[in-house]
């Protein structure tokens, strides 16, 4: 019986060359009707196979093996036309691997990946066949570590390329990924932008006349006499504070019930906010950087899961906050203003009454995202219906909502200028980041594309200036992107994003590092990468211009650390915050209950979600899930003390308060008194986590505890 898929010895020209083979010669919908051309690996295994395991061990790569006996040749028996591989040795090498049949012949892949066939006349398997066994899940998963092709051939645009007949030495041969090699640190790119002046002054700037480093002495006398301020003179007086990194060692150590997920400082640095998993915004008094003082606090009625994200009017008058709801909440953030907060509806379509919080009929989407825009006159937001949605303060009505054109959850929005409403930034699950230009939304499509990221974006920050953008993502990396340099959106639609994604799930597992690829469209100019963005949508900024000088950019860790990033990529520093609040609480009741891990670690564990530099000082927020098990949540206040570990000033640094700053001793005496550590036992759960109970006591009585 002639093998399926070949010419018959009667057809056959015997002085004609072998006939060129198409994979679509073979495809099921095109093959003989007459002949079985499912395979089924299950049912192809030889009794012989042990046997033929225990020579296999004993070959050398790239010698040629002995003819073995009819019974044991690897090919489809007459009257059979079931596959038996028993005859097939796989291996590979550092030139991509060989295949060997027991008959003698060889299919080997030499260095370009041309694939060299045996005698015509020799028994074989069909290649398609070969390749579908080679295409399996399970198998493809063992081999890409090992050096195998990954992927399949791809046009410039990302796209499948169709085989043709001149591509026969491609057969096997899709071609090898392609080594991944990280960019180069310090960034050419991002070292011109710190000398540009756009991201703080040159560290090493030297005084033109006296030929001599700037020090901070001088800095600070020229600044008090008011002397040349202007020009490069005017950056210096600014830069006085851009190399004070507030240090590890935590101000203050406020501890909450649940985990906390976001915290910001206004713009002018009186105030901050606090998000966390109860539903509920604690805003403080921070006009006294270094004594806050509690405010109020906000709570989302009917919320699911946890507050997602809130941000802060440009006045401080208001606050806007979110659950995963179709709905926001306005509330005033005056501490006399006891009114209810006003809901924001984005679920509205023009000309639509008002529904009820209750009611069934409304949209069930989500909120992951929210910005005020710079005018303080509408709300931008990313939903988990893939759409960015901007809402009018004054009408309380949507009057724009972009959607069908991002293929994934919108995890972050904001606005591009402070000083206009036009330029809107998105960031998705789908890899991209697209920017929108109101003026010019006649086809609903956004302005421009970023491509870059492998993964899901997790956070973006604008620097204010329409021009440059940071974005944080799942793939382990940040990047800074410049609007000058984005893909039009024609060109993105042709881009499948998804295809360098490893779709891996952030939240439990780490990253897949084996299957990192460069993306052939990434326009961004510099890439940092040594945090982690795991267990949640850890969150990225720029530096303030105030004290900073706009010269950093950050982002918070998994591994409990807030990352400090120069322009050229380079590590500036971090802080420490899993080291700053170890053992800074004991163990509670509902700690089990609460905790993150399915297994039950109860280890002494922080996950920097977010961090908020303060605009005039040296000093930085972090928010941080934190505690026994990720349990609970913390926000730690950190300033720059010069490396010192401890000061003479009181209050003593590094004490733990409640929500509402009340000092708690016996916080304080279980972490300078821990008990020695044992080994807990792991438990098992049946929930991975749940928001804790919310509290009934209102929050304004003096005998709330809250532990």
């Amino acid at each position: 019986m002639a093998s399926p898929g070949l010419p018959s010895e009667e057809t056959r020209d015997p002085t004609e060359d072998q006939p060129v083979w198409h994979p679509a010669q073979e495809w099921p919908d095109e093959a003989d009707t007459t002949t079985e051309s499912d395979y089924h690996p299950s049912q192809s295994r030889s009794e012989d196979d042990e046997s033929m395991s225990n020579e296999d061990d004993d070959m050398t790569p790239g010698r040629s093996r002995g003819h073995s006996n009819d019974t044991e040749q690897g090919a489809v028996a007459e009257g059979n036309e079931q596959l038996n591989l028993s005859g097939i040795h796989i291996e590979l090498d550092e030139m991509g691997g060989y295949l060997e049949w027991v008959s003698g012949d060889e299919l080997d892949i030499d260095t370009d990946d041309m694939l060299v066939i045996g005698e015509t006349n020799d028994p074989r398997i069909e290649r398609s066949q070969l390749f579908q066994l080679l295409a399996t899940t399970g198998l493809r998963e063992m081999l890409y570590p090992n050096g195998w092709p990954y992927g399949t051939e791809r046009d410039e645009f990302g796209e499948v390329e169709d085989y043709d007949e001149e591509v026969l030495s491609h057969l096997i041969g899709r071609r090898r990924k392609p080594k991944f090699v990280w960019p180069k640190v310090p960034s050419d790119a991002g070292t011109k932008l710190m000398a540009s002046g756009h991201f703080g002054t040159d560290p090493y700037y030297v005084d033109r006349m006296k030929k001599r480093k700037e020090v901070f002495a001088t800095n600070l006398m020229r600044r008090e006499l008011g002397i040349n301020s202007h020009g490069v003179r005017q950056r210096a007086n600014q830069s006085i504070c851009q190399s004070m990194i507030p240090g590890s060692r935590a101000d203050k150590i406020i501890h909450y019930d649940s985990r906390s997920y976001s915290g910001q400082y206004s713009d002018d640095g009186d105030f901050f906010f606090c998000c966390e998993q109860d539903f509920r915004v604690r805003m403080y008094d921070t006009s006294n950087p270094y004594e806050w003082k509690y405010y109020k606090t906000v709570e989302y009625p009917y919320g699911q899961w946890t507050i997602t994200d809130a941000s802060l009017s440009p006045d401080n008058r208001f606050l806007v906050y979110s659950s995963i709801r179709s709905a926001a909440y306005l509330a005033p953030t005056d501490p006399d203003d006891d009114s209810d907060p006003h809901e924001l509806d984005f679920s509205l379509l023009p000309g639509q009454a008002r529904r009820n919080a209750w009611d069934l009929s409304r949209a069930q989407f989500g909120i992951w995202s929210l910005r005020f825009s710079g005018d303080g006159r509408e709300v931008v937001a990313g939903t988990n219906e893939n759409s960015v949605i901007v809402l009018d303060l004054e009408t309380r009505r949507p009057v724009l909502t972009l959607g069908n054109r991002h293929q994934g959850h919108v995890n972050a929005v904001c606005f591009g200028d402070t000083s206009s409403p036009h330029i809107l930034y998105s960031g998705s699950d789908d890899t991209t980041l697209r920017v929108w230009d109101r003026r010019s939304m006649g086809d609903g499509r956004e302005a421009g594309v970023f491509m870059g990221h492998t993964d899901g974006l997790t956070y973006i920050d604008s620097k204010g200036d329409g021009r440059y953008v940071l974005s944080n993502s799942k793939d382990q990396t940040m990047k800074l992107w410049d609007l000058r340099n984005m893909m039009s959106a024609s060109a993105a639609d042709k881009i499948n994003p998804n295809t360098y994604a490893t779709n891996f799930d952030y939240r439990f597992e780490e990253y897949p590092e084996y299957k990192r690829q460069s993306h052939p469209s990434d326009h961004s100019i510099v890439t940092f990468r040594g945090h982690s963005v795991l267990k949640t949508l850890i969150r990225c900024h720029f530096s303030p211009p105030g004290s900073t000088n706009s010269r950093y950019v950050y982002t918070g860790s998994e591994d409990g650390q807030v990352y400090v990033y120069n322009i050229d990529a380079t590590l500036a520093g971090t802080i420490d915050v899993k080291s700053a609040t170890m053992n800074s609480r004991p163990r509670g009741p509902d700690t089990l209950s609460n905790m993150w891990d399915l297994g039950g670690d109860m280890k002494w564990r922080t996950c920097v979600r977010d961090a908020s530099w303060h605009p005039s000082i040296p000093m930085v927020a972090a928010t941080s899930w934190n505690g026994w098990g990720l349990s609970s949540g913390t926000c730690t206040v950190h300033s720059w003390n010069d490396g010192a570990d401890d000061d003479e000033g009181d209050p003593p640094i590094g004490r733990s308060y409640d929500h509402k700053l009340r000092p708690l001793p016996e916080f304080n005496r279980y972490q300078d008194n821990p008990p020695p550590s044992r080994v807990h036992r792991r438990t098992r759960r049946p929930l991975r986590s749940r928001p804790v109970a919310r509290l009934d006591t209102d929050d304004n009585e003096e005998d709330e505890t809250g532990w």
